[in-house]
Protein backbone atom coordinates (compact mmCIF):
# COMPACT_ATOMS: atom_id res chain seq x y z
CA UNK A 1 0.00 0.00 0.00
CA UNK A 2 1.19 3.49 -0.90
CA UNK A 3 -0.42 6.50 0.79
CA UNK A 4 0.09 9.92 -0.78
CA UNK A 5 -0.60 13.39 0.59
CA UNK A 6 -2.76 15.32 -1.87
CA UNK A 7 -1.82 18.70 -3.32
CA UNK A 8 -4.25 21.33 -2.02
CA UNK A 9 -3.85 24.83 -3.42
CA UNK A 10 -3.35 27.39 -0.66
CA UNK A 11 -3.47 24.75 2.08
CA UNK A 12 -0.82 22.03 1.75
CA UNK A 13 2.36 24.03 1.34
CA UNK A 14 5.87 22.97 2.36
CA UNK A 15 5.16 23.74 6.02
CA UNK A 16 2.06 21.55 6.09
CA UNK A 17 3.89 18.80 4.21
CA UNK A 18 6.61 18.94 6.86
CA UNK A 19 4.03 18.76 9.68
CA UNK A 20 2.03 15.86 8.27
CA UNK A 21 5.00 13.77 7.12
CA UNK A 22 6.48 14.29 10.59
CA UNK A 23 3.36 12.64 12.02
CA UNK A 24 4.04 9.83 9.55
CA UNK A 25 2.42 7.25 7.33
CA UNK A 26 2.95 9.01 4.00
CA UNK A 27 5.05 7.62 1.17
CA UNK A 28 4.89 10.60 -1.16
CA UNK A 29 3.70 14.21 -1.46
CA UNK A 30 2.74 16.33 -4.45
CA UNK A 31 3.15 20.12 -4.50
CA UNK A 32 0.55 22.79 -5.11
CA UNK A 33 0.45 23.32 -8.87
CA UNK A 34 3.01 25.37 -10.75
CA UNK A 35 0.96 27.35 -13.30
CA UNK A 36 2.45 27.09 -16.79
CA UNK A 37 1.12 29.45 -19.47
CA UNK A 38 3.44 30.32 -22.36
CA UNK A 39 6.98 30.44 -21.08
CA UNK A 40 9.78 28.53 -19.44
CA UNK A 41 9.58 29.52 -15.78
CA UNK A 42 12.63 30.62 -13.76
CA UNK A 43 14.10 28.24 -11.22
CA UNK A 44 12.94 30.45 -8.35
CA UNK A 45 9.30 29.65 -9.18
CA UNK A 46 9.93 25.97 -8.54
CA UNK A 47 11.94 26.59 -5.39
CA UNK A 48 9.19 28.84 -4.01
CA UNK A 49 6.47 26.18 -4.28
CA UNK A 50 8.81 23.29 -3.56
CA UNK A 51 11.61 24.32 -1.18
CA UNK A 52 12.22 20.60 -0.73
CA UNK A 53 14.18 20.77 -4.00
CA UNK A 54 17.00 22.16 -1.84
CA UNK A 55 16.83 18.90 0.13
CA UNK A 56 17.02 16.37 -2.69
CA UNK A 57 13.30 16.61 -3.42
CA UNK A 58 12.32 15.33 0.03
CA UNK A 59 10.67 16.72 3.15
CA UNK A 60 12.87 17.04 6.27
CA UNK A 61 11.41 13.66 7.23
CA UNK A 62 12.64 12.04 4.01
CA UNK A 63 9.35 11.77 2.12
CA UNK A 64 9.68 12.44 -1.66
CA UNK A 65 7.86 15.52 -3.00
CA UNK A 66 6.90 15.59 -6.67
CA UNK A 67 6.37 18.92 -8.47
CA UNK A 68 2.93 19.31 -10.05
CA UNK A 69 2.36 21.33 -13.22
CA UNK A 70 -0.90 22.79 -14.53
CA UNK A 71 -1.45 24.20 -18.00
CA UNK A 72 -2.72 23.48 -21.50
CA UNK A 73 0.23 23.83 -23.89
CA UNK A 74 2.13 20.53 -24.32
CA UNK A 75 5.47 22.04 -25.30
CA UNK A 76 5.61 24.60 -22.47
CA UNK A 77 4.56 21.94 -19.97
CA UNK A 78 7.27 19.66 -21.35
CA UNK A 79 9.99 22.30 -21.01
CA UNK A 80 8.98 23.13 -17.44
CA UNK A 81 8.72 19.45 -16.55
CA UNK A 82 12.32 19.06 -17.69
CA UNK A 83 13.32 21.98 -15.44
CA UNK A 84 11.49 20.48 -12.43
CA UNK A 85 13.31 17.18 -12.78
CA UNK A 86 16.65 18.91 -13.40
CA UNK A 87 16.19 20.78 -10.12
CA UNK A 88 15.66 17.51 -8.25
CA UNK A 89 11.96 16.71 -8.36
CA UNK A 90 11.48 12.91 -8.25
CA UNK A 91 9.37 12.92 -11.41
CA UNK A 92 6.56 15.30 -12.33
CA UNK A 93 2.79 15.30 -11.86
CA UNK A 94 0.19 16.81 -14.21
CA UNK A 95 -2.96 18.43 -12.87
CA UNK A 96 -6.13 17.57 -14.81
CA UNK A 97 -8.39 17.76 -11.79
CA UNK A 98 -8.41 21.31 -10.39
CA UNK A 99 -12.04 22.52 -10.29
CA UNK A 100 -11.29 26.23 -9.73
CA UNK A 101 -13.21 28.50 -12.13
CA UNK A 102 -10.26 30.83 -12.69
CA UNK A 103 -8.07 27.89 -13.70
CA UNK A 104 -10.71 26.25 -15.89
CA UNK A 105 -11.46 29.52 -17.71
CA UNK A 106 -7.88 29.59 -18.93
CA UNK A 107 -8.07 25.97 -20.07
CA UNK A 108 -6.24 24.41 -17.16
CA UNK A 109 -7.18 21.69 -14.70
CA UNK A 110 -10.45 19.79 -14.96
CA UNK A 111 -11.73 21.52 -18.10
CA UNK A 112 -9.19 19.48 -20.09
CA UNK A 113 -11.20 16.37 -19.20
CA UNK A 114 -13.52 17.41 -22.02
CA UNK A 115 -10.67 16.98 -24.51
CA UNK A 116 -9.24 13.46 -24.52
CA UNK A 117 -6.77 14.25 -27.31
CA UNK A 118 -5.42 17.23 -25.35
CA UNK A 119 -4.74 14.96 -22.37
CA UNK A 120 -2.84 12.56 -24.60
CA UNK A 121 -0.81 15.34 -26.26
CA UNK A 122 0.21 16.89 -22.93
CA UNK A 123 1.21 13.63 -21.26
CA UNK A 124 3.08 12.46 -24.38
CA UNK A 125 5.05 15.71 -24.65
CA UNK A 126 5.99 15.65 -20.97
CA UNK A 127 6.87 11.97 -21.06
CA UNK A 128 9.19 12.56 -24.03
CA UNK A 129 10.85 15.51 -22.26
CA UNK A 130 11.54 13.76 -18.95
CA UNK A 131 14.21 11.07 -18.57
CA UNK A 132 12.77 7.56 -18.74
CA UNK A 133 14.00 6.89 -15.20
CA UNK A 134 11.73 9.62 -13.81
CA UNK A 135 7.99 8.98 -13.39
CA UNK A 136 5.33 11.14 -15.02
CA UNK A 137 2.04 10.92 -13.13
CA UNK A 138 -1.31 12.58 -13.68
CA UNK A 139 -4.30 13.44 -11.53
CA UNK A 140 -7.81 13.49 -12.98
CA UNK A 141 -11.42 13.65 -11.90
CA UNK A 142 -14.04 11.33 -13.39
CA UNK A 143 -15.04 14.06 -15.82
CA UNK A 144 -16.10 17.68 -16.10
CA UNK A 145 -19.91 17.66 -16.11
CA UNK A 146 -20.43 13.89 -16.36
CA UNK A 147 -18.48 10.63 -16.32
CA UNK A 148 -18.89 9.68 -19.98
CA UNK A 149 -15.18 10.14 -20.81
CA UNK A 150 -13.72 8.74 -17.58
CA UNK A 151 -12.44 5.48 -19.04
CA UNK A 152 -11.48 7.00 -22.40
CA UNK A 153 -9.43 9.73 -20.70
CA UNK A 154 -7.63 7.20 -18.52
CA UNK A 155 -6.81 5.06 -21.56
CA UNK A 156 -5.41 8.12 -23.39
CA UNK A 157 -3.21 9.05 -20.44
CA UNK A 158 -1.99 5.45 -20.22
CA UNK A 159 -1.21 5.23 -23.94
CA UNK A 160 0.67 8.54 -23.78
CA UNK A 161 3.12 6.90 -21.38
CA UNK A 162 2.13 8.05 -17.89
CA UNK A 163 3.63 6.05 -15.04
CA UNK A 164 0.76 6.46 -12.57
CA UNK A 165 -2.77 7.89 -12.46
CA UNK A 166 -4.50 9.41 -9.42
CA UNK A 167 -8.28 9.45 -9.76
CA UNK A 168 -10.42 11.80 -7.66
CA UNK A 169 -13.68 9.88 -7.78
CA UNK A 170 -15.97 12.82 -8.60
CA UNK A 171 -16.56 15.12 -11.56
CA UNK A 172 -15.69 18.79 -11.57
CA UNK A 173 -19.40 19.61 -11.27
CA UNK A 174 -19.72 17.34 -8.21
CA UNK A 175 -16.89 19.28 -6.56
CA UNK A 176 -16.27 17.99 -3.05
CA UNK A 177 -19.84 16.95 -2.24
CA UNK A 178 -20.21 13.39 -0.93
CA UNK A 179 -20.31 10.70 -2.02
CA UNK A 180 -17.19 9.83 -3.98
CA UNK A 181 -17.83 7.26 -6.69
CA UNK A 182 -15.01 4.85 -5.92
CA UNK A 183 -16.54 2.09 -8.04
CA UNK A 184 -15.69 4.15 -11.14
CA UNK A 185 -12.01 3.69 -10.36
CA UNK A 186 -12.59 -0.05 -10.56
CA UNK A 187 -14.13 0.49 -14.03
CA UNK A 188 -11.01 2.37 -15.09
CA UNK A 189 -8.84 -0.42 -13.71
CA UNK A 190 -10.71 -2.97 -15.82
CA UNK A 191 -9.80 -1.04 -18.97
CA UNK A 192 -6.21 0.07 -18.30
CA UNK A 193 -3.04 -1.39 -16.85
CA UNK A 194 -1.67 1.86 -15.43
CA UNK A 195 -0.98 1.87 -11.66
CA UNK A 196 -3.90 3.67 -10.02
CA UNK A 197 -4.27 5.73 -6.84
CA UNK A 198 -7.76 6.29 -5.40
CA UNK A 199 -8.70 9.70 -4.00
CA UNK A 200 -11.79 11.38 -2.59
CA UNK A 201 -13.88 11.36 0.61
CA UNK A 202 -11.42 9.38 2.75
CA UNK A 203 -11.83 10.70 6.30
CA UNK A 204 -10.96 7.70 8.50
CA UNK A 205 -9.64 4.15 8.50
CA UNK A 206 -13.04 2.70 7.59
CA UNK A 207 -13.35 5.02 4.59
CA UNK A 208 -9.89 3.97 3.47
CA UNK A 209 -10.77 0.28 3.60
CA UNK A 210 -14.11 0.80 1.82
CA UNK A 211 -12.40 2.88 -0.84
CA UNK A 212 -9.86 0.13 -1.44
CA UNK A 213 -12.62 -2.48 -1.73
CA UNK A 214 -14.89 -0.49 -4.05
CA UNK A 215 -12.11 0.91 -6.22
CA UNK A 216 -10.17 -2.39 -6.39
CA UNK A 217 -7.19 -0.10 -5.76
CA UNK A 218 -4.62 -0.56 -3.00
CA UNK A 219 -2.94 2.84 -3.21
CA UNK A 220 -4.63 5.92 -1.75
CA UNK A 221 -4.27 9.69 -1.78
CA UNK A 222 -5.72 11.72 1.11
CA UNK A 223 -6.06 15.48 1.44
CA UNK A 224 -8.78 17.10 3.53
CA UNK A 225 -9.00 13.93 5.64
CA UNK A 226 -5.36 14.32 6.71
CA UNK A 227 -6.01 17.91 7.77
CA UNK A 228 -9.02 16.77 9.81
CA UNK A 229 -7.10 13.86 11.38
CA UNK A 230 -3.33 14.42 11.18
CA UNK A 231 -2.43 10.74 11.69
CA UNK A 232 -4.98 9.49 9.13
CA UNK A 233 -2.30 7.78 7.03
CA UNK A 234 -1.13 5.77 10.05
CA UNK A 235 -4.74 4.96 10.99
CA UNK A 236 -5.29 3.46 7.53
CA UNK A 237 -1.91 1.75 7.28
CA UNK A 238 -1.47 0.48 10.85
CA UNK A 239 -4.92 0.62 12.44
CA UNK A 240 -3.66 3.33 14.80
CA UNK A 241 -6.38 5.17 16.78
CA UNK A 242 -7.04 8.83 15.88
CA UNK A 243 -4.57 11.25 17.41
CA UNK A 244 -5.61 12.55 20.84
CA UNK A 245 -6.64 16.21 20.98
CA UNK A 246 -3.78 17.21 23.29
CA UNK A 247 -1.35 15.85 20.69
CA UNK A 248 -3.17 17.75 17.95
CA UNK A 249 -2.92 20.95 20.02
CA UNK A 250 0.83 20.34 20.46
CA UNK A 251 1.10 19.86 16.69
CA UNK A 252 -0.68 23.18 16.14
CA UNK A 253 1.85 24.90 18.41
CA UNK A 254 4.72 23.34 16.43
CA UNK A 255 3.08 24.49 13.21
CA UNK A 256 2.73 27.95 14.72
CA UNK A 257 6.47 28.19 15.17
CA UNK A 258 7.03 27.34 11.51
CA UNK A 259 4.40 29.78 10.28
CA UNK A 260 5.24 32.77 12.48
CA UNK A 261 8.98 32.64 11.87
CA UNK A 262 8.74 31.41 8.28
CA UNK A 263 8.18 33.33 5.07
CA UNK A 264 4.39 33.43 5.51
CA UNK A 265 4.21 34.75 9.07
CA UNK A 266 1.75 37.52 8.27
CA UNK A 267 -0.77 34.92 7.12
CA UNK A 268 -0.49 32.83 10.28
CA UNK A 269 -3.79 33.85 11.98
CA UNK A 270 -5.77 32.96 8.86
CA UNK A 271 -3.87 29.73 8.27
CA UNK A 272 -4.39 28.40 11.80
CA UNK A 273 -8.10 29.27 11.64
CA UNK A 274 -8.30 27.48 8.28
CA UNK A 275 -6.76 24.33 9.78
CA UNK A 276 -9.21 24.51 12.69
CA UNK A 277 -11.99 24.47 10.11
CA UNK A 278 -10.84 21.04 8.95
CA UNK A 279 -10.14 19.72 12.47
CA UNK A 280 -13.70 20.53 13.57
CA UNK A 281 -14.88 17.54 11.55
CA UNK A 282 -13.10 15.10 13.87
CA UNK A 283 -12.51 17.03 17.09
CA UNK A 284 -15.21 18.92 19.04
CA UNK A 285 -12.37 20.70 20.84
CA UNK A 286 -11.39 22.35 17.55
CA UNK A 287 -14.77 24.09 17.46
CA UNK A 288 -14.08 25.57 20.90
CA UNK A 289 -10.58 26.56 19.84
CA UNK A 290 -11.88 28.25 16.71
CA UNK A 291 -14.41 30.20 18.75
CA UNK A 292 -11.63 31.33 21.09
CA UNK A 293 -9.31 32.55 18.32
CA UNK A 294 -11.61 33.66 15.51
CA UNK A 295 -11.48 37.34 16.55
CA UNK A 296 -7.76 37.31 17.36
CA UNK A 297 -5.36 38.83 14.85
CA UNK A 298 -2.06 38.70 16.74
CA UNK A 299 0.02 35.54 16.51
CA UNK A 300 1.14 35.49 20.15
CA UNK A 301 -2.44 35.73 21.39
CA UNK A 302 -3.37 32.69 19.32
CA UNK A 303 -0.35 30.71 20.52
CA UNK A 304 -1.26 31.50 24.14
CA UNK A 305 -4.72 30.01 23.57
CA UNK A 306 -3.16 26.94 21.94
CA UNK A 307 -0.80 26.48 24.88
CA UNK A 308 -3.74 26.45 27.28
CA UNK A 309 -5.49 23.86 25.09
CA UNK A 310 -2.41 21.64 25.00
CA UNK A 311 -1.95 21.80 28.79
CA UNK A 312 -5.54 20.68 29.28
Amino acid sequence: MKIMLAPMEGVVDHLMRDMLTHVGGFDQCVTEFVRVVDQKLPNKTFYKLCPELHNGGKTPNGVPVRVQLLGQHPQWLAENAHTAVDLGSPGVDLNFGCPAKTVNKSKGGAVLLKETQALYDIVKAVRDAVPASQPVSAKIRLGFEDKSLAVENAIAITEAGASELVVHARTKTEGYKPPAYWDWIAKIKQNTDIPLVANGEIWNEEDGKRCQEQSACTNLMVGRGALAMPNLARCIRDGEPPMAWEDVAALLIRYSGYEIYGDKGKYYPNRIKQWCGYLKRQYPEAELLFNDIRRLSKSQEIVDVLARQASH
